[in-house]
């Protein structure tokens, strides 16, 4: 079930995922990071919430992981079942899971959380659907760097239709810790370096699974990784 304010969300990312599509998404290469700072095994279950397209059930495919995605985009998920036939993508509120209680080894939910309402709900629900060792991953907003505090806050272009949000460090790590999550590690967003790495390397960087070194002080990254377990 969606509420009202969930509704005009969903149709913002249909409208989006319409328009724009793979443009709208980072390439794959992007996203290998996140497999490998998890660790993610052949035969493991992975679930990413807020799917999208599909970007990381790829990679997990890749590393031969039995894979699942949830969205609340149909036109997202349509498109990714058809793309990723191999893949279990369903459309679903992240704060009701489709799933059994203790069945993925592994989560991802990257620069989502921030955009869903009831926050502390999805972080139930994903500890529910966990095992006691998994591992989780999320990409999310810091309401300190300068991309949100100058061309977001400054110049009021937050959108509001898709919930646009973003929280500091100190907040995102309170949040899950209250939700008894034990965080395992946090880095600054990793697309940014290695961007500026293939500049500097006239197009030949290929180190899209190796954590780099930041230009950045963790506190002003544009995003946050946290790579958290259950507490």
């Amino acid at each position: 079930m969606i509420d009202n304010q969930q509704q005009t969300i969903k149709e913002w990312f249909d409208y989006t995922y319409l328009t724009r599509g793979e443009m709208y998404l980072r390439p794959k290469n992007a996203y290998y990071i996140f497999a490998e700072l998890l660790q993610i095994k052949p035969n493991a279950k992975l679930l990413d919430v807020a799917c999208g397209l599909g970007r990381m059930l790829e990679i997990g495919l890749d590393y031969k992981a039995q894979c699942s995605g949830v969205d609340i985009s149909s036109v997202a998920v349509e498109t990714a079942k058809l793309k990723l036939p191999e893949a279990n993508i369903v459309e679903a509120n992240a704060e009701e899971l489709p799933f059994k209680d203790n069945t993925f080894d592994f989560v991802t939910c990257l620069g989502s959380l921030e955009r869903m309402i009831d926050k502390e709900k999805v972080l139930q629900d994903i500890k529910r659907v966990t095992t006691s060792d998994s591992r989780i991953c999320f990409m999310v907003r810091n309401s300190n760097s300068w991309r949100w505090l100058i061309t977001k806050k400054l110049f009021l272009t937050v959108n509001k239709k898709g919930h646009q949000d973003a929280k500091n460090y100190q907040q995102w790590k309170a949040l899950f810790e209250k939700e008894n999550f034990e965080i395992v590690s946090c880095i600054p967003d990793q697309w940014p370096i290695m961007r500026i790495l293939q500049i500097l390397t006239f197009g030949t960087f290929k180190g899209y699974k190796n954590k780099q070194n930041s230009f950045t002080p963790l506190q002003y990254a544009n995003e946050f990784i946290f790579i958290l377990k259950k507490n």
